[in-house]
């Protein structure tokens, strides 16, 4: 048997952890009319006569914000936040994991600050994070480099990566573990992935845990004539290229909300113009990758978050080198949030309900033999689905 005392003090790392990374706000409904009140293009006069006041849409600034980033990025509404992770993992030892020489000088088990390339985060033999519980929300594992193991309090389990997405829908809470086994014994284990967590409406907070997984030679890529443009169309449509259905129960599901997840790349001296969405949309764009991109008339400088206005065209234009950009757009959901740790709920009460069903039923527990689950290494890249369903990618 699994001892439940580590554990729960694992959660209350985790908990207090991800807290102190990420403050959001109680409410998003008064900051959304705050700023559509604030970005309003009618101005009164003193006398209140709003006559030849109207600002031309056409002069409007498309920037709305700028803004450097750190490890956490901040995010619009309906997304919660995104991390980019990017560890140069040495080779791995015999159970894929760093050898003990590494560990020197770190806190095991809540490992977040680089050394020597890498971070082990909560693991403590191979790097990653233990299983731990969520509810209320999505996550969607965007993964560049690297390898991922999955497992679930479902049964469920995988290894994804290189150009794969696993996106999960925690609903009314699941257990999972996302553990980074370094497979490669002769070389390095490069890994960088985006975790994205993304809001679920007060109706779908309850349903049931469910994870899909988007190979990434399902995932459609947008490229312009000249072929200075790839853009990963990752969630929603862009042109002709229409990504993946998402889990059912997502606010990504329904196209008029407009959800995109897009992961833009641009060759040097590259020009296009991202199109418009609807006004009321949320859109921010993250450099994060290049040196000498204009966002419209503005030279961004490289790792900052630029907020635009969605229903503005606006032209990006690379410098003399490769740069990359993920775009995150999405009609808000503008329901209170209130989060803590690996819960996002709309109340307090919520909160502690949260916390209290999972003393109680652990989400259904934990079926594997540890908490850092990893799979055997010469397995390749595979989805097993809580219904016994199968996929190999090899």
């Amino acid at each position: 048997m699994i001892d439940k005392y580590p554990r729960r003090n694992f959660v209350t790392k985790l908990s207090l952890g991800i807290t102190s990374l990420i403050t959001l706000p109680i409410t998003r409904v008064t900051n959304t009319l705050k700023k559509d009140i604030e970005n309003s293009t009618i101005k009164l006069n003193k006398n209140h006569n709003i006559d030849n006041q109207i600002e031309p849409k056409e002069m409007k600034n498309p920037i709305k914000n700028i803004k450097p980033l750190g490890f956490v990025w901040e995010t619009a509404d309906p997304f919660l936040f995104c991390v980019h992770h990017e560890d140069y993992f040495p080779k791995g030892n015999e159970v894929m994991g760093p050898d003990k020489s590494n560990f020197e000088g770190r806190h095991l088990g809540d490992d977040f600050i680089i050394k020597d390339g890498f971070r082990m985060y909560h693991g403590k033999t191979v790097p990653g994070f233990p299983g731990h519980p969520h509810r209320g929300f999505e996550t969607i594992t965007v993964v560049r480099k690297g390898l991922v193991d999955h497992a679930d309090s479902l049964g469920a389990a995988g290894r994804y990566g290189d150009g794969d997405v696993q996106w999960m829908t925690a609903g009314k809470g699941v257990q999972h573990s996302e553990m980074f086994p370094l497979i490669h014994k002769d070389k390095e284990n490069t890994m960088e992935l985006f975790q994205i967590w993304l809001n679920l409406p007060k109706k779908n907070k309850m349903v049931d845990a469910h994870f899909k997984m988007l190979w990434s030679d399902s995932i459609p890529k947008f490229v312009n004539d000249e072929k200075t443009l790839e853009v990963e169309v990752i969630s929603g449509k862009l042109g002709d290229k229409t990504a993946p259905t998402p889990p059912p129960n997502s606010w990504a599901a329904d196209p008029a909300n407009e959800v995109a997840i897009w992961n833009i790349k641009l060759k040097p001296n590259a020009k296009w113009t991202l199109p418009k969405a609807s006004a009321g949309i949320n859109r921010t764009l993250y450099f994060y990758e290049g040196s000498g991109l204009k966002v419209g008339d503005q030279t961004i400088d490289k790792y900052c978050a630029v907020e635009v206005e969605a229903d503005m065209e606006i032209t990006l234009d690379n410098g003399t080198i490769d740069a990359s950009i993920l775009v995150l757009q999405g009609k808000p959901i503008g329901e209170p949030v209130m989060q803590y740790g690996p819960f996002v709920m709309n109340t307090k009460e919520e909160i502690n309900q949260a916390f209290e069903d999972y003393h109680k039923t652990q989400f259904g527990g934990w079926p594997w033999p540890k908490y850092d689950q990893v799979h055997d290494r010469s397995k390749g890249r595979f989805a097993k689905h809580s219904d016994g369903r199968l996929e190999e990618k090899g």
